[in-house]
């Protein structure tokens, strides 16, 4: 039976924040959807967090060793925000598990019932690396109680990558910097990666498989602009090791495909 190994950031926030609500229906549904492939892959589920964050780690996830680093050891920013790196997070996922297959998802991306299932299937296909787009529904539906209409509500597509799904045995080939989780330009990475280092790459953009709960773009403002300069910088440095040792045409045409783009494309396609 293949085994997929899932990891997230979960960290704790206060009352008023909408990850308040999105967080225990990250949990809960990938509990179940843990267990509704049971008996076809096997699902552990992971985290990574700060050592003041362990207590929001749910007790039927595996929590990795604390992260010891973060954005912050990486520059001076006017706005103090503990953001990880996405290399400390994938490091652990991969040194905790012997999992085929590894997954990382933002910690606010819910996943469907059949959402392991379909990873499965989507590798038996063939497919070895590959990004799933979520879809974006309504902010008011976010109670548990409400799951069975989350999951009913098709919702609105969405171009922003957060949700991944690639080989173990590849990952040590992976170059990630210091690049930093919650910041643009990291699902870039991560996609270049996939693509560059996979059998059989595939961005799904139409998929029913993962969601968001509304989409308030509160990121995206002047504050947290140094912390997007510092990834744009580690995107720009990474591009340019994949270029040096991935020997494909490919690379030209990858590139082109996800660009580094400047911020106000960015903000655009927030």
């Amino acid at each position: 039976m293949r085994k997929i190994a899932h990891i997230i950031n979960p960290f704790i926030v206060e009352p008023s924040s909408d990850l308040h609500l999105a967080q225990p229906i990250t949990f809960e549904t990938m509990r179940r959807a843990r267990d509704f492939a049971a008996g076809g892959v096997a699902v552990s589920l992971y985290s990574a967090q700060f050592p003041e964050d362990r207590a929001c780690v749910p007790d039927d996830f595996c929590a990795t060793p604390d992260l010891t680093r973060s954005i912050l050891d990486f520059g001076a920013f006017p706005k103090k925000r503990k953001l990880p790196l996405l290399a400390d997070i994938l490091d652990r996922l991969y040194e905790a598990s012997d999992a085929d297959y590894l997954i990382f998802t933002n910690v606010d991306i819910a996943v469907m019932p059949h959402f392991y299932a379909a990873v499965n299937t989507i590798i038996d296909n063939g497919c070895d690396a590959f990004a799933i787009n979520r879809r974006t529904i309504e902010l008011k539906r976010a109670r548990l109680d409400q799951l069975p209409l989350m999951y009913a509500e098709v919702g609105a597509p969405h171009e922003g990558h957060d949700c991944f799904v690639f080989r173990r045995d590849v990952y040590p080939k992976y170059r990630l910097g210091a690049i930093c989780t919650g910041l643009w330009y990291i699902g870039r990475v991560l996609l270049w990666n996939l693509a560059c280092h996979a059998k059989k790459f595939k961005e799904h953009k139409g998929r029913h498989l993962t969601f968001h709960l509304g989409n308030d773009r509160a990121f995206v403002n002047e504050e947290n602009f140094p912390f997007f300069a510092h990834n744009k910088k580690e995107a720009e440095k990474i591009q340019a090791e994949l270029r040096r040792e991935v020997n494909s045409g490919y690379i030209d045409e990858l590139f082109a495909r996800y660009p580094i783009l400047d911020y106000e494309m960015m903000r655009k396609r927030a």
